[in-house]
């Protein structure tokens, strides 16, 4: 497991985000309003993207710092393309 990643912190998002879709997906076929089933699938997203938020800090705070300290630009190309991944599921 990589030092960067709080892994505990991580799997318990990841169970809530899990339990978040197969409510969605009962609601689907519960008939619930669009509007309630929407504001779930928000929810969901906002949830995945704070548990991006969490690895791209723990990343910053261990495997970049010690990319910059080594002059490691491989590295530091890797986490720039990386963050653009990331920007573009918001």
């Amino acid at each position: 497991m990589k030092q960067c990643m709080d892994a505990e912190n991580l799997h318990r998002r990841l169970a809530k985000i899990m339990g978040q879709i197969k409510a969605i997906d009962r609601m689907i076929d519960e008939d619930i309003p669009c509007e309630d089933v929407l504001s779930q699938i928000s929810a969901a997203k906002s949830a995945l993207n704070k548990a991006g938020q969490v690895i791209l800090e723990g990343h910053i705070s261990h495997c970049i710092r010690d990319a910059v300290a080594k002059g490691d630009e491989a590295e530091l190309e890797n986490f720039t393309k990386a963050i653009a991944r990331f920007a573009n599921m918001q």
